[in-house]
């Protein structure tokens, strides 16, 4: 503990937030975000870390309800091809709902933009990193999103070079996710694909190792 650590109690809320995270598909239709606290949570996604401070994203937010049902019916053809390319579980997958697009609240588009090629701080060698300060800010805004009560859902499943076409993206730039926010019935206590047998998550124990590639064993992270 240091000088600099946070109270007890703020501490807590910090590890619940981030322990209570779900990626939400299913949202009460009707309902509305206000906007002080749509204007926070973009807030909470700017103040993100960024290599070079680069700042390579741009959030786009879905008002139009025609544009939102291209968005869908992109997704919707996207969800059938990635049925088709998982073989076996294919209608499995099918079953699932993957996108709350139509029903939440609110509708955004998380893009990488164009002109990156110009920040060679930290991307020299690592020129992905842009995706990965995207990806920082797309998180701080889910755990600002469940600290406000708000449900919030990752959509990837789109062809990038159709959506950026149809939101009229210039040339180098491109969209990193579909995010559906606003209020939801219940966060469940486990993630949507373990409910759903889809999955399951793996023990830390596995994603640690020490000093090389060699995992770690579950019992050597439980002494430490």
């Amino acid at each position: 503990m240091t000088d600099h650590a946070f109270s007890a109690a703020e501490r807590r809320a910090v590890y619940r937030t981030i322990a209570e995270r779900r990626d939400m598909r299913r949202f009460m239709p009707g309902t509305t975000v206000a906007e002080d606290v749509l204007t926070r949570l973009l807030q909470a996604a700017h103040a993100a870390p960024s290599v070079g401070l680069m700042q390579p994203w741009r959030f786009i937010r879905i008002t139009d309800a025609g544009l939102r049902t291209a968005m869908h019916d992109l997704v919707d053809e996207e969800r059938k091809r990635t049925a088709e390319a998982l073989g076996t579980r294919g209608d499995e997958f099918l079953e699932l709902k993957v996108e709350g697009i139509l029903e939440c609240a609110e509708l955004l588009v998380v893009a990488l933009r164009d002109d990156r090629q110009r920040h060679v701080f930290g991307r020299r060698t690592m020129p992905q990193m842009d995706l990965a300060s995207v990806s920082c800010a797309i998180q701080n805004m889910w755990l600002a999103a469940r600290a406000e009560g708000l449900g919030m859902g990752w959509v990837s499943i789109f062809e990038p070079a159709r959506l950026a076409e149809l939101l009229g993206m210039p040339d180098g730039a491109e969209p990193v996710a579909i995010l559906c926010l606003g209020p939801v019935p219940e966060f469940p206590d486990r993630p949507a694909l373990e409910i759903d047998d889809w999955t399951q998550g793996r023990p830390l124990a596995e994603f640690v190792a020490e000093n090389s590639w060699t995992a770690t064993s579950s019992e050597d992270l439980a002494d430490r």
